[in-house]
């Protein structure tokens, strides 16, 4: 059985054909709407989710399959006290698929080793989120044509954000991908990721604490939001949540042809008049979102009818 828990789990070559796959998924959307009629995709949401749940929904609905599922811990059995392998183990009674969310870093794991069908994970706590990871490979690939020889800016919650940690993990995979690292120190980018993924790979990074200063090398700048989940004080979170707001006047010293992209929600660290700029792409990026989970979910089917099929 085949599931997804990090974006690692996929080889480049893996990753590469899912990839080509959501393209042609965004080029041919008729080809793929029956793809998965009769399948059902069991969306379990312990927390709150918008463009997550919606999207793996969108992406179910989009192939002619059907979603049934929950949208948070209250409305489901956990707030009897049923553990995720309980869940897991009855969902995979009623659906093909399964895609969660929980709070607690390693509840997709769990749900994973005692699920009779392909799970994935869409969020644990501060530790994994494989499928924006996917999303932002495909909406660089897409717009820039490649993901080797990049030039990343990373810029906010270096530190808690797991969308950053991910997509680091990712792309150093691709060869001369150079990472700018912009944050306050406080939210510097965590030494476990900084030593044993960056230097210990050979990978060149730079760190930063002006967007000013960098954003003119930039061919990608990714814009994250300061969690105010992720901090342990309300003072903290107040006095660093407007410490990087993308402007206009700023991407005046942009590259005519960079990208921003933003993992959403936003919050106020990219103003609203950034959005009629070209270079503006974290909309477009929801968008992708959803192709490559109709890829993630055809080649995780595939493959449990592959695994049946050999049984």
């Amino acid at each position: 059985m085949r599931h997804l828990m990090s974006p690692l789990d996929f080889s480049v070559e893996e990753l590469d054909r899912l990839l080509d796959l959501a393209g042609d998924i965004e080029r041919n959307q008729k080809k793929y709407a029956r793809a998965c009629e009769g399948k059902k995709l069991a969306a379990c949401f312990y927390e709150p989710s918008t463009r997550t749940r919606l999207s793996f929904e969108a992406a179910m609905l989009n192939l002619g399959g059907s979603v049934l599922g929950f949208s948070s811990a209250d409305s489901s059995s956990a707030s009897k006290g049923e553990s995720i392998s309980d869940t897991i183990r009855v969902i995979s009674c009623y659906a093909d698929i399964c895609a969660i969310r929980h709070p607690k870093e390693g509840a997709a794991l769990v749900a994973a080793q005692k699920s009779a069908i392909p799970v994935i994970n869409a969020g644990d706590g501060g530790h994994q989120h494989p499928t924006q990871t996917l999303t932002d490979l495909l909406t660089i690939r897409s717009l820039k044509g490649r993901l080797g020889g990049l030039t990343i800016g990373l810029c906010g919650d270096l530190k808690f954000g797991r969308t950053v940690h991910s997509l680091i993990n990712a792309l150093i995979r691709y060869e001369n991908v150079r990472f700018v690292l912009i944050s306050p120190e406080e939210l510097r980018l965590p030494d476990y990721i900084r030593e044993d993924v960056l230097v210990a790979n050979g990978v060149p990074f730079e760190e930063m604490e002006r967007l000013e200063d960098a954003i003119g090398e930039l061919d990608v700048l990714y814009m994250t939001r300061v969690q105010r989940e992720r901090f342990f004080n309300e003072e903290d979170y107040i006095r660093l949540k407007d410490y990087y707001i993308l402007t206009r006047e700023k991407m005046l010293l942009a590259p005519s042809d960079m990208l921003v992209l933003h993992p959403l929600p936003r919050v106020n660290e990219i103003s609203v008049e950034v959005d009629d700029d070209p270079r503006a792409s974290y909309f477009k990026q929801a968008q992708y979102g959803v192709y490559v989970r109709m890829a993630l979910i055809l080649t995780l089917l595939d493959a449990a009818k592959e695994d049946s099929d050999n049984a």
